[in-house]
Parts: structure tokens; sequence; C-alpha cells
């Protein structure tokens, strides 16, 4: 039977900035971009991801977006990695800015604690 820590999910901070060629596209460009290239090529690779985009041009110019995926399992997250990097959202549309990957609550797994969270209603 697996281990609590083989099932645990993997998730990416992947840090980004739009390139001069993604902001030359109108909205509807940048739409149709994303749903005909960087989707379809996700799909075909690997099954058990799923994301959220936070934009962050307001407050920095280094990033200008934070792409957060979640996987089933690292192999999952590598499939991906390597679905995007065959698309032009790798470094043309996007930069690469950083890559910050873990597991959440690893630490109280790896040493039987209830995870530390902070709840403010």
């Amino acid at each position: 039977m697996p281990t609590e820590e083989a099932q645990a999910t993997v998730t990416a901070f992947m840090l980004i900035k739009t390139t001069p060629e993604w902001l030359a596209m109108t909205v509807q460009e940048r739409a149709d971009a994303f749903t005909t290239q960087v989707v379809p090529a996700i799909k075909a690779k690997t099954t058990g991801v799923r994301s959220r985009f936070y934009d962050t041009e307001f407050y920095s110019t280094r990033v200008t977006d934070i792409w957060v995926w979640e996987a089933d399992d690292h192999h999952a997250y590598q499939l991906l990695i390597d679905a995007l990097r065959e698309t032009p959202f790798w470094d043309r549309y996007f930069e690469i800015v950083d890559l910050l990957v873990g597991t959440e609550n690893g630490y109280a797994r790896t040493y039987g604690l209830d995870p530390l969270a902070t709840i403010v209603t």
C-alpha cells in the first residue's frame, strides 16, 4: 500500500514574465493561442494536473504572472513541463523566471505532526 508521502500532490509555482510577442497579440489572439497551442499539448502528454493563474504585473516588473500547478505526482509534473517546453508558451510567449516546487505539509508527514496553518476569521 502506498505511503501518505507517495500520495502527496506536487505543487509548482511557475513564476513567469510576458514577452513582447505575447503582449503584441490582441486579447482574443492570446486566448486562441493558449487554447489551440498550449492546452492540447498538455492534454496529449499528461493527466492529473490542474492549474490556476495569478496576475502580478500590478505589483512586480520581474514576474508578471504566477501559474500554480498541482500534479498528482512527480511523474505527472515532469510530463507537464515536457509538454509546455514543446509549445510557444515556453520562452517565446513567456520567460520562465523561476520554478518553486514542493509538497504541501511535507514536514508534517515527515515528522508525524499535524499541519501548521493559520486561519483568521
